[in-house]
């Protein structure tokens, strides 16, 4: 399998490049191709802008949207942006890899997918119409291909824990899990997260490395978050409101959008 690894921290002696070694490392050795986009080493340019379209004419206004759509259908999208598409389409699985910063990823890395997640590739794909709406959550580019996050952070677990000040982990990472890799149709594995990131001791490291590996063993293997297909028939359509009814009692908010009961199965 072909595995691709966006990598997002400046400093190549960092914790999050241990673990990036670690997953190398174990993946290879299972067999698979590793492939990684260290943003930083790039020099990734982060921001989307006109130079992303070498179609738009000089008096003609930018709409990304619409730029995107055009470049990508015509091939002429710039060719950093295009390596990066055949990188994610070689790919059997995508992870993305960066410390938590204000409570998400690192602006670069948060710039690749402005930039590479590109309209008719990743978005606007597929029927829009009043029976399905678009090729999203669930299917689409990604589809058949697995996703994940690896993170670390300086809180504590408890932090992020339901009651914890900082809000639950889960729903944190919520927009990178559901709505970056769910929504072009990547399975989505529970994320790994380290925490007290800055306070760990050289035994706190070789714990984590065990668990890690042991992850990257079941990158393929494991079951993903049973996030509703957006076209499954428990969205009314066009609208994409979940049918009620059909969570636990008192269920809100993202929670809404897991089937717990095909949590409770695996459990």
């Amino acid at each position: 399998m072909n595995v691709l690894i966006v990598f997002a921290h400046p400093d190549p002696r960092s914790l999050n490049a241990s673990l990036r070694d670690v997953c190398v490392d174990e993946l290879r050795s299972l067999g698979h191709a590793v492939e990684i986009s260290d943003l930083y080493a790039m020099n990734f340019k982060p921001v989307v802008d006109r130079d992303d379209f070498p179609l738009l004419q000089t008096d003609e206004r930018l709409k990304v949207a619409l730029a995107s759509k055009a470049g990508y259908a015509s091939d002429t999208l710039t060719g950093d942006v295009r390596a990066e598409i055949e990188k994610l389409m070689r790919a059997d699985a995508l992870i993305l890899h960066f410390p938590l910063w204000w409570y998400s990823m690192p602006a670069i890395l948060k710039g690749w997918v402005d930039r590479v997640f590109a309209c008719g590739f990743a978005y606007g794909v597929g029927e829009h119409s009043d029976a399905k709406w678009g090729n999203r959550f669930g299917e689409g580019s990604l589809a058949g291909k697995r996703g994940m996050v690896i993170t670390t952070t300086g809180g504590w677990i408890e932090h992020y824990s339901p009651r914890g000040i900082n809000g639950p982990m889960d729903d944190i990472l919520f927009p990178i899990n559901h709505n970056i890799l769910f929504y072009p149709g990547a399975a989505v594995l529970k994320p790994f997260v380290v925490h007290r990131a800055d306070r760990l001791q050289i035994d706190d490291f070789q714990a984590i490395e065990t668990a890690l590996r042991t992850r990257m063993r079941g990158l393929f293997t494991d079951a993903p978050i049973p996030y509703r297909q957006q076209n499954g028939g428990e969205y009314a359509i066009p609208g994409c409101e979940l049918h009620p009814g059909l969570e636990a009692p008192g269920t809100s908010g993202f929670s809404l959008h897991v089937n717990e009961a095909a949590v409770r199965a695996v459990r």
